[in-house]
């Protein structure tokens, strides 16, 4: 069985991948929608940096009672929570997760702007175009591209026994 790579990010190395993803937009956006949770942190750092003031969050569940296997993947999501339909339309809407793994997440936000009259882009701090489902569709902007498993600063416990891992 392949063992997957861990990568464990400093604040630093997340403060280079917001300078990288702040020299990529080329445009002005009307709000942000952050997906919870992986996109609170790096959403609220690009928010600030932007001068964005309109934000909005999302929360996305996709089913675990399927079969295993693919057919799990092909699960209707369910919005626990998501802005409406009128603070979106006609509005250049960036939303921001933290990866784009296998992409239905941000695929599923990004159509849902879309279809109240939104204006979306995908915005991650890392794209994993290894296990995208999606052979045409990828983030709009992401800061890096990977195959590990990344672990963010602030998904760190620090205990008696030093760092310890969230899983």
């Amino acid at each position: 069985m392949h063992q997957i790579r861990r990568e464990l990010l400093s604040w630093e190395d997340v403060d280079k991948l917001v300078d990288h993803l702040l020299n990529q937009f080329n445009t002005n956006y009307e709000g942000m929608l952050m997906i919870s949770r992986g996109g609170i942190v790096p959403g609220g750092l690009l928010a600030e940096a932007m001068h964005i003031l309109s934000i909005f969050t999302a929360s996305v569940n996709f089913p675990l009672e399927l079969p295993e296997g693919d057919a799990r993947l092909l699960a209707w999501p369910k919005y626990l929570q998501f802005p409406e339909d009128d603070l979106l339309i006609g509005k250049r809407i960036l939303i921001v997760d933290d990866v784009w793994g296998s992409g239905r997440t941000l695929t599923s936000v990004r159509n849902r702007v879309a279809s109240a009259g939104g204006l979306p882009h995908t915005c991650v701090l890392h794209f994993n175009p290894y296990r995208n489902l999606f052979d045409n569709c990828r983030p709009d902007f992401y800061g890096a591209i990977t195959d590990a498993y990344i672990v963010y600063p602030w998904e760190i416990r620090r205990g008696q026994e030093g760092i310890m891992l969230d899983t």
